[in-house]
């Protein structure tokens, strides 16, 4: 299928592995031109030259602190015009409720909510300016699902996903959507902090962790990143117009629900 993105500009938040890797890697495959975020500038650069070489697009790495007011602005510098938007951002840790702080909160509410509304708010005008833009929020499957552990990670996507919901109706008479993808269990460094910290509290093997966990997925297994990209490639493309704030499960089933 021609997504009908050769071309297009877009900014990847947390793309040099994992699930933001896997949406860069589809969108390049469409032909789309990317600008490259992460923390670590050894891992990024090798993954934009890697998708450079692969899909033969332009590829600008940054290597910034995203949740930061000056490291956004160093993105911002570098993504100004793009027509898609990729937000992501690590999750913040596993605990009990009594363990968090405000301070806590705050951090997680910077990486998880405030830093991609901030992105929003500097790269919609253009997009509805030119009358055609896609934004693409990677939140977590516990906006649907809380999971007890991550408490900090239910509230701060839970707000975005509030914020989205009033947002994406109104840039949406312009040509610009705005969705949420919620992924389960895939196979990042995500899910193997969240088995490790099982394989410490419990004194179980990681296999045995990992096990256990898929046994949980109605798939019975994680899912993978290059499936998760290819949702976000399509949720971006000229097909997709018509998808407009909603709350897209990647999560093998696993998320018990009718509706």
């Amino acid at each position: 299928m021609d997504l009908g993105l050769s071309g297009k500009r877009a900014l990847v938040c947390a793309s040099s592995k994992g699930l933001g890797r896997g949406c860069a890697e589809a969108l390049a495959a469409a032909g789309v031109d990317l600008v490259m975020n992460a923390r670590g500038v050894e891992a990024l650069e090798e993954a934009a030259a890697e998708i450079r070489t692969a899909h033969g697009v332009q590829v600008t790495p940054v290597a910034a602190d995203i949740t930061t007011q000056a490291g956004r602005a160093q993105v911002l510098a570098a993504a100004q015009g793009v027509d898609i938007l990729v937000t992501n951002a690590g999750g913040p840790p596993p605990g009990m409720w009594s363990d968090w702080t405000r301070d806590d909160f705050i951090a997680a509410l910077d990486a998880n909510m405030l830093a991609p509304i901030a992105l929003m708010k500097e790269l919609l005008p253009g997009m509805i300016e030119r009358g055609w833009g896609r934004v693409v929020n990677i939140t977590s499957q516990s906006v649907k699902a809380p999971i007890a552990v991550l408490g900090l990670s239910n509230a701060a996507r839970a707000g975005l996903t509030g914020y989205v919901a009033g947002t994406a109706r109104q840039v949406a008479p312009h040509g610009v959507t705005i969705n949420n993808l919620l992924p389960g269990i895939h196979t990042t460094d995500r899910a193997d902090a969240l088995d490790r910290a099982v394989v410490e509290a419990e004194g179980i093997t990681l296999d045995q962790a990992r096990a256990r966990r898929a046994a949980t997925i109605p798939a019975r297994r994680y899912g993978t990143a290059d499936e998760f990209g290819a949702a976000c490639a399509f949720l971006c493309s000229q097909h997709a117009g018509f998808i407009v704030g909603q709350n897209i499960l990647l999560d093998g089933g696993a998320v018990n629900a009718t509706l």
